[in-house]
């Protein structure tokens, strides 16, 4: 953005006056909110406070109460004479998560009792009725096999009561699920591990908090990519670590500038993902693999290694994930499974020592105290059939040919416009925009015509203009409808 006179604040900073909250606590959380999600850059000039306050139809003196507190969180900084601007990750100075004011107190005396709010976990996800949509690479539900699942639940379901506790089935079945799900693992991502190894929760964003609140402390330094998602991003602040961020390179993460940082600074945790990077699908180099491994070894850091995308590959020999090599033992794998199932058969997990599993387990205790016996039946069965393979086996063909005709629409409706690799993985491509345009208008433009872009897939920088476009969800039909829905939007922007 070459102005801050460009941005356009209204689309992303909504006060709603007829609520309780104070404007100037509205303002406040719609700032940081936006600087989460990549709206407001690190480094962006924001506008005078003179000028801003007549953009959001704002009194001066409330703009400025909110800048204060801001600046008091490390989100801004106001520089004599040069103006204010959005800090970098680096130098925010991550003060407490929460801040109580008078304002909220007297909102929160309405309700009768007081409460902590978080700025950090205001969820930026949108929904739409528009008839068309792009996401950040989710499947597409209408290939579930449900009623393969159904018949499978209800059979069990159906099986005659014995005198064994719900207690002693549960831990039976629960074993031999880990049993057969650590060996599917093995076989499947080429990681050595046994059931001692082994968390597995209801969700991939399970195991991520669960691994986040054991693993990092307050002030720690946590290291991630950039661009990166956004919501391991807020899980991560959440904990209260510092966040420091790094460069991706065509061949990865930037381990030149990695190491620079880790000489200079105690590193706790690199996150990474390294098999297919969110958002620009980039996988990490050989060289780099190795080069990471040894980094952490020597400083001394845990490589928190996300493999939320490993069921949708479309090679013979997939990149198998750092866990698999990892001989120091400095590598906390964690991972979805199902992806193409039910969202109540899904599972997030966890692949570490031993002993780090024994600590997860404690806190999983207390957030999922119970077993979903028939579920781990069902998938167990799956798994010993061999139905997970041939399940994934079909998707992935049909995924790579939505891959496929996806790729030819964009270079026939778009060429010259932008350019992407073709991903070997994963159900999103990382398209850059040749021309510089704003893509919160582009957004608009194309809403006009029937197509949702969720701000949560705009990436826009002083350096780049790019969007992670999902085709999973999309049949051929559907997707020639929306691409040319963007070539349309495109040529309005630029022609204006």
């Amino acid at each position: 953005m070459d102005s801050p006179v460009e941005i356009p604040f209204k689309s992303f900073i909504q006060l709603k006056p007829e609520e309780s909250t104070a404007i100037y606590l509205q303002l406040v959380f719609e700032f940081i909110k936006a600087i989460q999600t990549g709206f407001l850059p690190e480094g962006t000039k924001l506008p005078g406070t003179r000028i801003l306050c007549k953009v959001l139809s704002v009194n001066r003196n409330t703009l400025i109460k909110a800048f204060q507190d801001l600046e008091s969180q490390g989100w801004i900084e106001t520089l004599p004479n040069k103006g204010t601007f959005i800090l970098s990750q680096q130098k925010q100075k991550n003060k407490a998560e929460f801040t109580i004011s008078k304002e909220q107190n007297l909102a929160e005396e309405n309700i009768g009792f007081s409460f902590q709010r978080s700025t950090i976990l205001e969820s930026p996800i949108e929904s739409s009725n528009l008839p068309h949509q792009f996401n950040d690479g989710m499947p597409d539900l209408r290939l579930v096999q449900t009623d393969v699942l159904a018949r499978l639940y209800v059979s069990k379901l159906k099986r005659r009561k014995t005198s064994t506790t719900y207690e002693q089935i549960a831990l039976r079945s629960h074993s031999n699920f880990k049993t057969h799900f650590s060996n599917y693992l093995n076989l499947t991502r080429g990681i050595r591990i046994s059931t001692s190894n082994l968390l597995t929760t209801s969700s991939h964003e399970i195991a991520l908090y669960l691994v986040t609140k054991i693993l990092i402390s307050p002030n720690d330094k946590v290291v991630v990519a950039s661009p990166g998602y956004y919501m391991s991003n807020m899980t991560l602040t959440n904990t209260g670590a510092q966040i420091i961020s790094i460069p991706v390179n065509e061949d990865g993460i930037d381990t030149k500038r990695l190491k620079e940082i880790c000489e200079t600074t105690k590193i706790r945790v690199l996150y990474l993902t390294s098999n297919y990077h969110y958002p620009t699908t980039i996988s990490l180099s050989a060289k780099k693999r190795i080069e990471v491994l040894e980094l952490a070894n020597q400083y001394g850091f845990v490589i928190l290694e996300d493999d939320y995308d490993f069921d949708f590959h479309y090679d013979n020999n997939p990149v198998l994930p750092l866990a698999a090599f990892d001989s120091y033992q400095k590598v906390v794998y964690i991972g979805s499974f199902g992806r193409s199932l039910p969202s109540g058969f899904s599972y997030g997990f966890v692949a570490a020592p031993a002993e780090f599993i024994k600590e997860l387990e404690k806190h999983q205790n207390i957030l999922e105290p119970r077993i979903d016996v028939l579920k781990e039946q069902v998938l167990t069965e799956w798994i010993t059939e061999g139905e997970v393979h041939r399940l994934s086996k079909k998707n992935k063909k049909i995924y790579k040919e939505r891959r496929d005709d996806f790729v030819f629409l964009l270079n026939e409706k778009l060429k010259g416009k932008i350019i992407f690799k073709v991903p070997p993985r994963g159900l999103a491509i990382w398209v850059e925009w040749l021309d510089h345009f704003n893509l919160i208008q582009f957004q608009k433009e194309c809403a006009n015509r029937g197509l949702f872009l969720p701000k949560t897939i705009l990436y826009q920088t002083k350096n780049i203009t790019a969007t992670r476009l999902g085709f999973g969800h999309l049949e051929k039909e559907e997707m020639e409808k929306a691409v040319s829905m963007l070539s349309e939007s495109l040529e309005i922007i630029l022609n204006r």
